[in-house]
Parts: structure tokens; sequence; C-alpha cells
């Protein structure tokens, strides 16, 4: 063999060799990209979730006269068992009774506390009134229940209210000498100065309508450190210091004239 031809020849192994090399980095390459492709996670779609059905309301039975009536007659024995089991069977907590009053304007006018609460845990109107305008609160503070008046100051009782003298419920606590019922109208925000129809200040009815004692003279006190005013006149154009004079009440005129 000639010179020539073994150069040749080993100039086309070593070709064959570099092609043979080549052919397996490329091989090598492609099952890289293929692993690298393989190994991307799968994507999930994951459904929306649906909103939740909302709830649905209760349904209270209907009341009829006779759950009224069970009602109000639980209300008179101040009976909470009874109250409670008549209002779970389906009966109006503001049912209109005798003279257009709810059950709980019912309570409050014969003191019956137990059911009382009861009703108003179940959400009675503490500001509804009867026909002749009077609300549970405004009767609690005429007649002295400070446990019904302590009730509807707690749950919203519209101290401004009157009756159908035109009358706040302090004008009436004043008339009848309740000293602690006076205490917490003042404490309230029930306002001090207040003129009903027929004329009167709490301070003119508690001089007045009382009898001067030691409990009137209390109340009277409360009055006039709340703020009282001693100088506004009834409507006959006398002033509450004036009025103690006509009537004798000489304690209640010392302790009106130490405040003019």
């Amino acid at each position: 063999m000639s010179a020539a031809v073994a150069v040749n020849a080993h100039m086309r192994r070593a070709s064959a060799v570099v092609v043979l090399a080549a052919a397996v980095v490329a091989c090598a390459a492609c099952g890289g990209q293929e692993q690298a492709v393989g190994a991307r996670p799968a994507t999930t779609q994951v459904p929306a979730s649906e909103p939740a059905p909302a709830p649905s309301p209760e349904i209270r039975p209907a009341s009829t006269p006779e759950l009224e009536g069970s009602l109000f007659a639980a209300v008179r024995a101040d009976d909470a068992d009874a109250a409670r089991a008549a209002l779970q069977g389906g009966a109006a907590l503001e049912a209109g009774g005798d003279g257009g009053r709810t059950p709980l304007v019912a309570a409050a006018k014969s003191n019956s506390v137990n059911t009382a609460r009861v009703l108003v845990a179940a959400g009675a109107d503490v500001n509804a009134k009867d026909d002749m305008e009077d609300s549970a609160f405004l009767y609690a503070g005429a007649e002295g229940y400070d446990e019904i008046l302590a009730l509807t100051l707690a749950h919203g009782a519209d101290v401004s209210a009157t009756n159908r003298f035109g009358g706040t419920a302090l004008i009436p606590a004043a008339e009848h000498g309740h000293v602690s019922t006076v205490r917490m109208l003042i404490g309230a925000g029930v306002p001090v100065n207040h003129v009903n129809e027929p004329g009167w200040t709490a301070l003119q009815e508690a001089v007045v309508y009382g009898d001067g004692s030691a409990r009137y003279l209390d109340v009277i006190g409360q009055l006039l450190a709340a703020g009282a005013d001693p100088s506004i006149e009834d409507s006959d154009g006398r002033t509450a210091l004036e009025n103690a004079k006509r009537r004798d009440q000489r304690a209640v005129a010392a302790l009106l004239g130490e405040e003019r």
C-alpha cells in the first residue's frame, strides 16, 4: 500500500469516529430534553366551589286567640314557664290585649317581673304603648316598679317618652314620692324641667301632690341637685316655693328657699 492510500484510509477512519461521537452527543441531548419535558408537573383544573345555600328562614307557628289568651294569663300569674311555652307555641309577642296592651305593657302594669324578663328576652318592644299612651317604661316609672324600669332601660326605653298628659316618667314618679325611681330616671337622663300639658314640672308635682314628708323632701332634693328650676311657674303663675307656702309645707319651703 502506498503512503497516500494509507493516509486516506486513516483520515476516513478518523472522520467516522468524529461522526459517531457527534451522533452520541446528539442522542444524549435529545434524551435530556425528553426527560426535562417529561419532568414538568401536570396541571389539574380545580373546579370553583359553589356558594353555600342560604339558611331557610325559621317558620313560627301561627298565633291564635287561644295562644294569646294563654300568654296574657301567664302574664297575670307572672308564670315565666307558661309565658315561654305560649311563645314557643306561636303566641304573638306584640299581641294586643285589653286596652291595646301588649303582653309586656300588661306585665309592667301588674308588676309581673318574671314574665317581663321572658318577654324582653324574646324581643318585646319596650316602647310599645297601649290605648292610654302608656308604655312598659312609663308604667314602671309612674308606679315605682324599679325592676321592670331597669329592664326597660337596659333594652332601649325612650327616656323622653310622654304619657297622655304630655308628661315624662319622672313627673308621676315625683308626684308619688318614689325616691329610688326618681333617682333611676334622673340617672337615665329624663329631662328634669319638662312641663306637661297641665303645666306641671316634676318639682311642682312633688310639691303640689306631696305631703312634705321625708320621702318628698328626698325627691325634691334630688330634683334640685339635678338642675330642676324652682322659678318655673305653673299654669296659675305660681312657683314651687309659693305652692309649698300655700300648703304650709315649711320644710319644703325652706329647702326651696335655700335653692333660690
